[in-house]
This record gives structure tokens, sequence and C-alpha cells, in this order.
């Protein structure tokens, strides 16, 4: 096989939450070009047809779920409709996730309760649910966890947000050790600094410079940096790679 074949993703399907937008919608394009049928999930389903036309609009065989993957139900419901409609599912990407700013003395429990449950809790539920229902008894699957940088290296005012990353972190070895076994690889992206609503905020306090100049590249993550890691663990250029973390951030974990 050649090389540029390794990541041609033709033939194979793709559930990702939270694709409607940022960096889901960055790898929904990045699997769709490869030639991976997507399905795409969030809360709004204005966001969903949005991201679905642009998405058709590269070419993309594309439809959508709205859920909540803060709901139990949602994400039962999510796992049933995502084989329905594909078939099977090959790729899971588990990118639906919150943040909640606050110091930790102050932080609110049902604050904590809902980073914990969205950030941890759901990738459980799907990733189970999806690993039964088609692919152990397909013997092939890959899971693509979104990490963060947060969860390697921590900071201050946001102690719920940190913590589920790092959990993360460690679920994806822990799942990438139990199902080796039946040929599911399992790893994690972990970005630094990207444009995004959850970042809209701190960027706009203190700017674009103030994160690009703390980076060993003098940049923050833009709208293609993400393809190429998540297309490694998605095919079969990453076959031989699972329980692995890979930060994505211009090197702010080097310093």
């Amino acid at each position: 096989m050649t090389a540029p074949n390794l990541f041609d993703l033709t033939g194979k399907t793709a559930l990702i939450t939270g694709g409607s937008r940022g960096l889901g919608l960055q790898i929904a394009e990045a699997l769709g070009d490869a030639g991976a049928r997507l399905v795409i999930s969030s809360r709004k389903p204005a966001d969903l047809e949005v991201a679905k036309a642009h998405l058709e609009g590269r070419g993309v065989t594309v439809d959508y779920i709205v859920a909540d993957n803060g709901k139990d139900e949602d994400i039962l419901r999510l796992a049933h409709e995502a084989i329905a409609k594909l078939g099977r599912v090959d790729i899971l990407v588990n990118n639906a996730g919150a943040t909640w700013g606050a110091p930790a003395e102050d932080h609110p429990i049902e604050a904590w309760d809902k980073v914990m449950n969205l950030n941890v809790r759901s990738l459980f539920i799907l990733s189970q649910q999806i690993a039964k229902r088609s692919m152990i008894p397909n013997r092939y699957g890959r899971i693509i966890n979104l990490a963060s940088i947060a969860g390697l290296r921590g900071g201050a005012g946001v102690i719920a947000y940190n913590t589920s990353k790092g959990a993360v972190v460690n679920f994806t070895r822990g799942l990438a050790a139990d199902w080796g076994p039946h040929g599911i690889t399992v790893n994690a992206l972990a970005p630094g600094m990207f444009p995004s609503k959850m970042t809209a905020g701190v960027f706009k306090e203190k700017g674009v410079d103030h994160f690009a100049n703390g980076a060993p590249l003098r940049r923050v993550g833009d709208s293609e940096d993400l393809k190429g890691a998540a297309l490694l663990f998605a095919s079969d250029a990453g076959k031989h790679i699972t329980g692995q973390t890979l930060a994505v951030d211009g090197g702010v974990t080097a310093v």
C-alpha cells in the first residue's frame, strides 16, 4: 500500500459528536475529505443544518442527529440511530465537551457535575454502546477522544475542565488496553489554543497574541491543524498506534 493510500477512508463510516462547528467540524472535514461517510451530532439543529450543507459542498456524504450528550437517553438514542444510518460505525470521534471558569474554592458543584458528565461520563457511555453494537462484533474500530493540554499540565480557574481532560487521557489508555484484542484502537488529541466558541472569551480578554507568544511556534491553532493528526488516528496509517495522547499545541507542552 502506498503512503497516501494509508490515509484513505473510502468505505469507512464515522460518528463525530460536537461535529457542527469548531474542532469537531474541522475533524469532520478531514475524515469526509478522505472518503468517510459521516454522521455528525450536536444539540442545535440549526448548527447541524449549516454544517451539513458546508460538508456536502465539499463533496462529503453526511447526515446528522440532534442529541445532547449530557443526557444518558440521548446518548443511547445517538448510538442506535448512528448505526441505523451508517450500517456500522468504524470511527468514533468523542468531541462534544464543556468548560466552566471559576476559582476552585468557589466552583459550583452543579457546574462540576455538568462538566464531568459531558466530558467524561458521556464518552464512556457512547464508546461502550458503539463498541458493543458495532466495533466489537466487526472486530474493527478507531476511537478518537478529544482531550486537551489542560489535562496534561493544568492551569488556574478551570479546575473541573482540567480534571475532566486529565481523566480523558487515562480513559484513553485504559480503553486501548481493554479493546485492543478486538481490533479497536483508542487515541486522544490534546489541542492547545484554537479559535472556538469555548476559547472566544479568553481570546477576547487576553488577545490571540498572548497565547501565540507563549508557544515555541509563536502561533495558535488554525482551521487545518488537527486534520493530519485526526487522519493518522482514524486510518490504516495509525493501525499500530493505540493508547496515545498527541498534543497539537505549537510546542506549549514542550517548554
